[in-house]
Protein backbone atom coordinates (compact mmCIF):
# COMPACT_ATOMS: atom_id res chain seq x y z
CA UNK A 1 0.00 0.00 0.00
CA UNK A 2 1.65 3.63 -0.43
CA UNK A 3 0.14 5.98 2.75
CA UNK A 4 1.01 9.19 3.57
CA UNK A 5 1.61 9.87 6.68
CA UNK A 6 1.24 13.67 8.54
CA UNK A 7 2.65 15.15 11.48
CA UNK A 8 2.23 18.61 13.35
CA UNK A 9 4.52 18.72 16.11
CA UNK A 10 4.39 20.82 19.42
CA UNK A 11 7.39 23.51 17.83
CA UNK A 12 4.50 24.54 15.58
CA UNK A 13 6.35 25.21 12.68
CA UNK A 14 4.39 23.69 9.99
CA UNK A 15 3.07 20.14 8.69
CA UNK A 16 5.14 17.33 7.53
CA UNK A 17 4.03 15.07 4.77
CA UNK A 18 5.55 11.50 3.83
CA UNK A 19 3.98 9.39 1.13
CA UNK A 20 5.53 5.68 1.61
CA UNK A 21 5.25 2.16 0.43
CA UNK A 22 4.67 -0.36 2.91
CA UNK A 23 4.63 -4.29 2.13
CA UNK A 24 4.31 -7.80 4.08
CA UNK A 25 3.50 -7.48 7.83
CA UNK A 26 6.13 -9.62 9.44
CA UNK A 27 8.18 -8.26 8.54
CA UNK A 28 7.61 -4.74 7.29
CA UNK A 29 9.35 -3.45 4.04
CA UNK A 30 9.37 0.57 3.18
CA UNK A 31 10.17 3.26 0.75
CA UNK A 32 9.77 6.45 0.82
CA UNK A 33 8.92 7.81 -2.14
CA UNK A 34 8.04 11.78 -1.81
CA UNK A 35 8.02 14.08 1.77
CA UNK A 36 6.87 17.70 1.33
CA UNK A 37 6.76 20.56 4.34
CA UNK A 38 4.50 23.15 4.68
CA UNK A 39 5.16 25.91 7.11
CA UNK A 40 2.01 27.19 8.75
CA UNK A 41 0.71 30.52 7.94
CA UNK A 42 0.79 33.31 10.90
CA UNK A 43 -2.72 32.88 11.07
CA UNK A 44 -2.79 29.27 11.45
CA UNK A 45 0.47 29.40 13.66
CA UNK A 46 -1.69 31.73 16.51
CA UNK A 47 -4.77 29.53 16.04
CA UNK A 48 -3.39 26.43 17.02
CA UNK A 49 -1.17 28.31 19.50
CA UNK A 50 -3.82 29.67 21.07
CA UNK A 51 -6.07 26.41 20.96
CA UNK A 52 -5.35 25.67 24.56
CA UNK A 53 -7.21 28.74 25.85
CA UNK A 54 -10.33 28.46 23.57
CA UNK A 55 -13.68 27.27 24.50
CA UNK A 56 -15.62 24.37 23.46
CA UNK A 57 -17.45 26.14 20.56
CA UNK A 58 -14.05 27.46 18.82
CA UNK A 59 -12.47 23.63 19.66
CA UNK A 60 -15.21 22.60 17.53
CA UNK A 61 -14.48 24.98 14.33
CA UNK A 62 -11.07 24.35 14.41
CA UNK A 63 -11.31 20.98 14.05
CA UNK A 64 -13.54 20.86 11.19
CA UNK A 65 -11.86 23.67 9.36
CA UNK A 66 -8.06 22.57 10.15
CA UNK A 67 -9.32 19.30 9.25
CA UNK A 68 -9.86 20.50 5.76
CA UNK A 69 -6.65 22.25 5.45
CA UNK A 70 -5.07 19.25 6.02
CA UNK A 71 -7.14 17.53 3.30
CA UNK A 72 -6.44 20.11 1.54
CA UNK A 73 -2.51 19.94 1.92
CA UNK A 74 -2.27 16.23 0.97
CA UNK A 75 -4.00 16.74 -2.00
CA UNK A 76 -2.04 19.41 -3.62
CA UNK A 77 0.68 17.39 -2.38
CA UNK A 78 -0.20 14.03 -4.11
CA UNK A 79 -1.29 16.28 -7.38
CA UNK A 80 1.78 17.83 -7.40
CA UNK A 81 4.11 14.26 -6.71
CA UNK A 82 1.88 13.02 -9.38
CA UNK A 83 1.22 10.37 -7.25
CA UNK A 84 -1.83 8.21 -6.29
CA UNK A 85 -2.42 7.33 -2.22
CA UNK A 86 -4.20 4.34 -0.96
CA UNK A 87 -4.42 5.22 2.90
CA UNK A 88 -3.62 8.53 4.99
CA UNK A 89 -2.51 8.35 8.48
CA UNK A 90 -2.95 11.83 10.61
CA UNK A 91 -1.43 12.95 14.13
CA UNK A 92 -3.47 16.31 14.08
CA UNK A 93 -2.25 18.94 15.99
CA UNK A 94 -2.33 18.68 19.89
CA UNK A 95 -4.38 21.08 21.68
CA UNK A 96 -4.57 19.16 25.12
CA UNK A 97 -2.89 16.34 27.05
CA UNK A 98 -3.44 15.64 30.19
CA UNK A 99 -3.62 11.65 30.57
CA UNK A 100 -3.41 11.68 33.96
CA UNK A 101 -6.98 13.05 33.87
CA UNK A 102 -8.23 11.17 31.07
CA UNK A 103 -7.81 14.02 28.47
CA UNK A 104 -5.83 14.27 25.18
CA UNK A 105 -7.31 16.19 22.13
CA UNK A 106 -5.81 16.34 18.89
CA UNK A 107 -7.53 18.30 16.61
CA UNK A 108 -7.81 18.14 12.70
CA UNK A 109 -10.74 15.38 11.88
CA UNK A 110 -10.58 12.38 9.49
CA UNK A 111 -13.94 13.27 8.09
CA UNK A 112 -12.98 16.66 6.11
CA UNK A 113 -9.39 14.80 5.60
CA UNK A 114 -11.27 12.31 4.04
CA UNK A 115 -14.01 14.83 2.09
CA UNK A 116 -10.69 16.99 0.90
CA UNK A 117 -8.50 14.13 0.08
CA UNK A 118 -10.50 11.58 -1.73
CA UNK A 119 -8.58 8.81 0.32
CA UNK A 120 -9.61 6.56 3.24
CA UNK A 121 -8.20 8.23 6.40
CA UNK A 122 -7.27 6.63 10.02
CA UNK A 123 -6.78 9.75 12.59
CA UNK A 124 -7.33 10.25 16.19
CA UNK A 125 -4.71 7.38 17.18
CA UNK A 126 -3.88 8.93 21.18
CA UNK A 127 -7.57 8.94 23.02
CA UNK A 128 -8.23 5.23 22.59
CA UNK A 129 -4.52 4.48 24.90
CA UNK A 130 -5.85 7.06 27.48
CA UNK A 131 -8.83 5.46 27.93
CA UNK A 132 -7.10 2.60 28.44
CA UNK A 133 -5.43 3.66 31.42
CA UNK A 134 -2.30 4.83 29.12
CA UNK A 135 -0.36 7.87 28.70
CA UNK A 136 -1.53 8.14 24.89
CA UNK A 137 2.23 8.74 23.86
CA UNK A 138 4.69 8.42 22.41
CA UNK A 139 3.44 6.39 19.38
CA UNK A 140 6.46 6.12 17.61
CA UNK A 141 8.30 3.09 19.16
CA UNK A 142 5.85 0.73 17.69
CA UNK A 143 7.54 1.93 14.22
CA UNK A 144 10.90 2.30 15.71
CA UNK A 145 10.52 -1.54 16.86
CA UNK A 146 9.64 -2.42 13.44
CA UNK A 147 11.62 -0.62 11.25
CA UNK A 148 14.18 0.45 13.16
CA UNK A 149 15.43 -2.56 15.17
CA UNK A 150 18.71 -2.55 14.27
CA UNK A 151 19.80 0.31 16.55
CA UNK A 152 19.79 -0.35 20.43
CA UNK A 153 17.84 2.76 20.83
CA UNK A 154 15.73 5.69 19.20
CA UNK A 155 16.10 9.61 19.84
CA UNK A 156 13.10 12.07 18.67
CA UNK A 157 14.44 15.72 19.16
CA UNK A 158 11.12 17.72 18.23
CA UNK A 159 9.54 19.80 20.42
CA UNK A 160 10.02 17.32 22.86
CA UNK A 161 12.65 14.81 23.22
CA UNK A 162 11.67 11.39 23.34
CA UNK A 163 13.18 8.05 23.20
CA UNK A 164 12.48 4.39 22.25
CA UNK A 165 14.45 1.33 23.62
CA UNK A 166 14.56 -2.28 23.45
CA UNK A 167 15.01 -4.49 26.88
CA UNK A 168 14.12 -8.16 27.58
CA UNK A 169 12.21 -8.07 24.23
CA UNK A 170 10.08 -5.32 24.84
CA UNK A 171 9.50 -2.15 23.77
CA UNK A 172 9.93 0.87 25.91
CA UNK A 173 9.60 4.55 25.67
CA UNK A 174 9.04 8.23 26.93
CA UNK A 175 9.11 11.78 26.87
CA UNK A 176 12.79 13.33 27.96
CA UNK A 177 12.69 16.68 28.30
CA UNK A 178 11.96 19.92 26.13
CA UNK A 179 13.88 20.32 22.70
CA UNK A 180 12.99 22.91 20.08
CA UNK A 181 9.47 24.18 21.98
CA UNK A 182 12.12 25.67 24.20
CA UNK A 183 15.00 26.47 22.29
CA UNK A 184 12.65 28.44 19.46
CA UNK A 185 10.57 30.05 22.38
CA UNK A 186 13.89 31.47 23.48
CA UNK A 187 15.42 32.57 20.42
CA UNK A 188 12.24 34.24 19.48
CA UNK A 189 13.03 36.70 22.36
CA UNK A 190 15.40 38.02 19.52
CA UNK A 191 12.84 37.84 16.83
CA UNK A 192 14.07 34.43 14.97
CA UNK A 193 12.34 31.37 14.30
CA UNK A 194 15.28 29.10 15.94
CA UNK A 195 18.56 29.45 16.56
CA UNK A 196 20.50 28.32 13.19
CA UNK A 197 23.12 25.30 14.36
CA UNK A 198 22.41 26.16 17.87
CA UNK A 199 25.04 29.77 17.30
CA UNK A 200 23.70 31.90 19.56
CA UNK A 201 23.27 29.51 22.12
CA UNK A 202 27.39 28.40 21.69
CA UNK A 203 27.96 31.74 22.37
CA UNK A 204 26.82 32.28 25.91
CA UNK A 205 27.18 31.12 29.46
CA UNK A 206 25.65 28.30 31.26
CA UNK A 207 23.17 30.08 34.14
CA UNK A 208 24.31 27.61 36.96
CA UNK A 209 21.35 28.46 39.28
CA UNK A 210 18.59 28.09 36.37
CA UNK A 211 20.29 24.90 35.24
CA UNK A 212 19.69 23.46 38.76
CA UNK A 213 16.23 24.63 39.00
CA UNK A 214 15.15 22.72 35.78
CA UNK A 215 17.19 19.64 36.38
CA UNK A 216 15.49 19.29 39.73
CA UNK A 217 11.87 19.36 38.07
CA UNK A 218 10.13 16.13 39.60
CA UNK A 219 9.02 14.92 36.12
CA UNK A 220 12.90 13.74 35.50
CA UNK A 221 13.29 11.35 38.89
CA UNK A 222 9.61 9.46 37.45
CA UNK A 223 10.07 6.28 35.95
CA UNK A 224 8.66 5.61 32.87
CA UNK A 225 5.81 5.36 31.10
CA UNK A 226 5.37 9.51 31.01
CA UNK A 227 5.13 11.96 28.66
CA UNK A 228 5.10 15.50 28.39
CA UNK A 229 2.49 18.26 27.08
CA UNK A 230 2.75 21.92 26.63
CA UNK A 231 0.41 22.54 30.01
CA UNK A 232 3.71 21.35 31.70
CA UNK A 233 6.11 23.55 29.38
CA UNK A 234 4.18 26.87 30.30
CA UNK A 235 4.26 26.00 33.93
CA UNK A 236 7.66 25.47 34.50
CA UNK A 237 9.39 27.25 31.28
CA UNK A 238 7.38 30.22 30.14
CA UNK A 239 8.50 32.85 33.25
CA UNK A 240 12.10 32.33 32.02
CA UNK A 241 11.12 33.04 28.26
CA UNK A 242 8.84 35.43 29.16
CA UNK A 243 10.56 37.42 31.70
CA UNK A 244 14.08 36.62 32.51
CA UNK A 245 16.61 39.57 32.56
CA UNK A 246 19.34 37.31 31.16
CA UNK A 247 20.65 37.29 28.31
CA UNK A 248 19.16 35.31 25.61
CA UNK A 249 22.12 33.38 24.73
CA UNK A 250 22.47 32.24 28.01
CA UNK A 251 19.33 31.25 28.35
CA UNK A 252 19.94 29.23 25.35
CA UNK A 253 22.96 27.65 26.21
CA UNK A 254 21.59 26.73 29.70
CA UNK A 255 18.46 25.18 27.70
CA UNK A 256 20.90 22.79 25.65
CA UNK A 257 23.08 21.98 28.64
CA UNK A 258 19.79 21.06 30.03
CA UNK A 259 18.23 19.35 27.33
CA UNK A 260 22.03 17.45 27.00
CA UNK A 261 22.32 16.43 30.18
CA UNK A 262 18.70 14.61 30.90
CA UNK A 263 18.90 12.98 26.88
CA UNK A 264 22.70 12.03 28.71
CA UNK A 265 21.77 10.94 31.89
CA UNK A 266 18.78 8.88 30.87
CA UNK A 267 20.00 6.64 27.72
CA UNK A 268 23.20 6.03 29.97
CA UNK A 269 20.55 4.62 32.26
CA UNK A 270 18.53 2.79 30.70
CA UNK A 271 20.72 1.16 27.07
CA UNK A 272 22.73 -1.91 27.89
CA UNK A 273 26.49 -1.71 28.71
CA UNK A 274 28.50 -3.87 25.71
CA UNK A 275 31.55 -4.36 24.21
CA UNK A 276 30.94 -1.39 22.22
CA UNK A 277 28.74 1.88 22.66
CA UNK A 278 25.20 1.44 22.15
CA UNK A 279 24.13 2.81 18.56
CA UNK A 280 21.14 5.86 19.21
CA UNK A 281 19.33 6.55 16.01
CA UNK A 282 18.51 10.33 15.91
CA UNK A 283 16.14 12.42 13.94
CA UNK A 284 13.77 15.17 14.69
CA UNK A 285 14.50 18.95 14.21
CA UNK A 286 17.03 18.93 16.74
CA UNK A 287 19.54 16.67 15.53
CA UNK A 288 20.30 20.31 12.73
CA UNK A 289 21.17 21.58 15.77
CA UNK A 290 24.79 21.21 15.76
CA UNK A 291 25.60 22.67 19.42
CA UNK A 292 23.31 20.24 20.69
CA UNK A 293 24.37 17.53 18.87
CA UNK A 294 28.07 18.26 20.27
CA UNK A 295 26.60 18.01 23.80
CA UNK A 296 25.35 14.83 23.09
CA UNK A 297 28.67 13.67 22.22
CA UNK A 298 30.47 15.04 24.46
CA UNK A 299 28.64 14.05 27.53
CA UNK A 300 27.77 10.27 25.87
CA UNK A 301 31.70 9.81 24.69
CA UNK A 302 32.91 6.39 25.01
CA UNK A 303 29.45 5.62 25.78
CA UNK A 304 27.06 6.04 23.68
CA UNK A 305 26.99 6.34 19.55
CA UNK A 306 24.73 8.88 17.90
CA UNK A 307 23.60 8.03 14.66
CA UNK A 308 22.33 10.63 12.49
CA UNK A 309 21.04 9.45 8.90
CA UNK A 310 20.29 11.20 5.80
CA UNK A 311 18.03 14.13 5.86
CA UNK A 312 15.23 13.14 4.70
CA UNK A 313 14.31 10.66 7.36
CA UNK A 314 16.13 13.32 10.19
CA UNK A 315 13.25 15.43 9.06
CA UNK A 316 9.97 12.98 8.07
CA UNK A 317 10.99 10.08 10.52
CA UNK A 318 7.37 10.86 12.23
CA UNK A 319 5.36 11.23 9.27
CA UNK A 320 6.40 8.09 8.11
CA UNK A 321 5.61 6.01 11.40
CA UNK A 322 2.53 7.70 11.42
CA UNK A 323 1.74 6.29 7.84
CA UNK A 324 2.99 2.78 9.24
CA UNK A 325 0.37 3.51 12.16
CA UNK A 326 -2.00 3.88 9.72
CA UNK A 327 -0.76 1.13 7.32
CA UNK A 328 -0.90 -0.96 10.70
CA UNK A 329 -4.77 -0.23 11.85
CA UNK A 330 -5.63 -0.95 8.11
CA UNK A 331 -4.75 -4.68 8.70
CA UNK A 332 -6.11 -4.69 12.15
CA UNK A 333 -2.70 -5.07 13.75
CA UNK A 334 -1.96 -3.61 17.11
CA UNK A 335 -0.28 0.02 16.80
CA UNK A 336 0.63 1.20 20.24
CA UNK A 337 2.86 -1.01 22.81
CA UNK A 338 1.14 -1.05 26.56
CA UNK A 339 4.90 -1.17 27.64
CA UNK A 340 5.44 2.35 25.97
CA UNK A 341 1.89 4.12 27.28
CA UNK A 342 1.17 1.63 30.39
CA UNK A 343 -2.03 1.09 29.17
CA UNK A 344 -3.84 -1.90 29.95
CA UNK A 345 -2.95 -4.23 26.55
CA UNK A 346 -1.13 -3.74 23.09
CA UNK A 347 -3.86 -2.35 20.79
CA UNK A 348 -5.04 -0.85 17.27
CA UNK A 349 -6.28 2.62 17.44
CA UNK A 350 -7.15 4.69 15.05
CA UNK A 351 -10.58 6.16 13.66
CA UNK A 352 -11.26 5.30 10.40
CA UNK A 353 -13.16 7.05 8.00
CA UNK A 354 -14.10 5.67 4.56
Amino acid sequence: MNVVGMMSGTSLDGLDIALASFSGLDPIAYRILSTRHVPYEDSWNKRLSDALFSDAPTLVRLDDEYGAWLGHSVANFLRDSGTEADLIGSHGHTVFHRPAEGITLQVGTGARIREQSGVPVVCNFRQQDVRMGGQGAPLVPAGDALLFGEFDGCLNLGGFSNASWQQDGHRYACDLAPCNMLLNALSAREGWEYDPEGSLARSGNVEAGLLQLWNELSFYSQSPPKSLGREWFLEHFSAEVRDSRLATRDLLRTAVEHIARQIDAFLSKVLPDGSSPPRVLCTGGGAHNLFLMERLHFLGRERLEYVIPDRELVDYKEALVFALLAYLRWHGRNNVLATVTGASSDHSSGDVYL
